[in-house]
């Protein structure tokens, strides 16, 4: 059966919940959102499935709940990756002669597209499962080493997640999560939503070891200073438009990391924090030509803010106070 209300401690009120106890809807449910496979359990215990995801065309992210001793197997997915981050219990995995165990909250694995894999889990295994298209992953890469990738990238199997750039995809996930599933939130934002997915796809590229994973951490020579003021004339001449790091990077037409070092000896922060500072003194700005008159939520979120807690947090370590401090400095003693 399939529900789209709250699923009790399942995360993510707002995300569509699919719920049932039989192998063969629970079967159909993984094929339709993921990949056609096998399904089995070993213990002959009625399932307690439960799935609530979310789905764009950069990458799929469910939490994932089979409730009895499954096994999964796979074919080649060919068109996409799989990456799986549990979150309790534990799960066998093997693909290609290699293998790996994961532990709840303590590691992952990711499977490339193109040989078959299986999945072990525990009944009391609780996983993010995370679909990844090929042309998505791939050409974010590309666009970070501003060069096309040509050939599958080829992961680890295993990764730790209790390390802290392990920790850091594992946060970028769940606040992705979090935040696309609350009814009528930034979910509708087509820009917050590109930068959610940008920053989970980027973190993921930078904490499994692939086949690219040295090139993304090599040394390159810092961006020229015409490349640097050049990326900065865009950033200053449309700053809500999405200018993740990788979009930046293609647009300059050097490496992320490159752009990276030029932009800290140019202007003595990376790219990411540069565009957030010009979008907070647009905040500024609009808030003292109208204060009063547009709640400063609305101009926050104009600018591409969607974490208000965090937001105001930014502003005052830049302004050296809060939003409202602003806007009621303004009404009482005028701009």
């Amino acid at each position: 059966m399939t529900h789209d209300g709250d699923g009790g401690d399942l995360e993510g009120p707002g995300l569509p919940l699919l719920v049932t106890a039989d192998l063969d809807e629970a079967h159909q449910f993984i094929t339709d959102v993921y990949i056609p496979h096998d399904l089995e359990t070993r213990d002959g215990r009625v399932l307690d499935f439960k799935l609530r995801y979310l789905a764009s065309e950069r990458l799929t992210v469910g939490h994932l709940v089979y409730g009895a001793d499954a096994e999964l197997l796979v074919p080649p997915m060919l068109d996409c990756y799989h990456m799986n981050l549990t979150l309790s219990g534990e799960t066998m995995v093997s693909q290609k002669g290699r293998r790996a165990a994961t532990d709840g909250g303590r590691s992952g694995v990711l499977f490339s597209p193109t040989d078959p894999f299986t999945v072990r889990w525990s009944p009391e295994a609780v996983q993010y499962a995370v679909k990844l298209p090929r042309r998505s992953i791939e050409s974010h890469l590309g666009r970070l080493l501003n060069r096309p990738i040509e050939q599958p990238i080829q992961f680890d199997l295993g990764f730790d997640l209790d390390h802290p750039t392990g920790q850091a995809l594992l946060s970028a996930v769940t606040f992705l999560r979090a935040e696309l599933s609350r009814p009528g939130g930034i979910s509708t934002l087509p820009m917050a939503r590109d930068q959610l997915e940008s920053l989970v796809l980027t973190q993921l590229l930078l904490t499994i070891p692939h086949s690219y994973t040295d090139l993304l951490h090599t040394p390159d020579r810092p961006a020229q200073r015409t490349t640097v003021r050049r990326v900065i004339e865009m950033i200053e001449a449309d700053p809500n438009s999405s200018l993740t790091l990788s979009d930046l990077a293609a647009a300059s037409g050097v490496t992320a990391r490159a752009l990276q070092r030029g932009f800290r000896e140019v202007v003595g922060m990376s790219p990411t924090a540069y565009v957030r500072a010009v979008r907070l003194d647009r905040v500024h700005a609009d808030l003292v030509a109208g204060a009063g008159t547009v709640p400063v939520t609305d101009v926050a979120m104009r600018w591409g803010f969607f974490h208000l807690g965090r937001f105001a947090q930014q502003y005052r370590d830049r302004f050296g106070v809060l939003p409202s401090e602003t806007v009621r400095r303004v009404l009482r003693h005028g701009a």
